[in-house]
């Protein structure tokens, strides 16, 4: 079995402290790592490795700037998820919900034209 590209994205996700900085991140775009590390409780080092392993899988980009190493968030991995998952998915439950849709109006029909009220074609049942 060949390695899933999306495999580091998902375990870069996992972590509650990089799901924070992408947040941060993405609202603060250009934010310098110093300033990123003033919102955690843990040292710079530690945001650092963090920071590493979302750019290692592409969630963030940096520059740097003079001294200061500013960051960006990249949406692309995760559109690539969203890509493979909806796609693979969207159609079977589309067509699953479609089926439920049909069946649910044909036996508002039934119902409707044993009552004799009018279906949803406007039309009456024959007496």
């Amino acid at each position: 079995m060949r390695p899933d590209p999306l495999s580091p994205v998902f375990e870069a996700l996992a972590h509650p402290a990089r799901r924070a900085m992408l947040d941060i991140v993405f609202e603060h775009p250009g934010r310098g790592v110093r300033e990123l590390a003033a919102e955690f409780e843990m040292s710079r080092i530690a945001v650092m490795k963090h920071l590493r392993v979302l750019e290692s899988c592409g969630l963030i980009r940096s520059e740097k700037d003079g001294r200061v190493r500013r960051l960006w968030f990249n949406a692309v991995p995760i559109q690539r998820i969203y890509d493979r998952w909806t796609d693979r998915y969207a159609t079977f439950w589309a067509g699953r919900m479609a089926d439920i849709k049909d069946r649910v109006e044909i036996a508002e029909d039934r119902k409707r034209r044993l009552k004799g009220t009018p279906t949803k074609k406007g039309a009456r049942r024959a007496e």
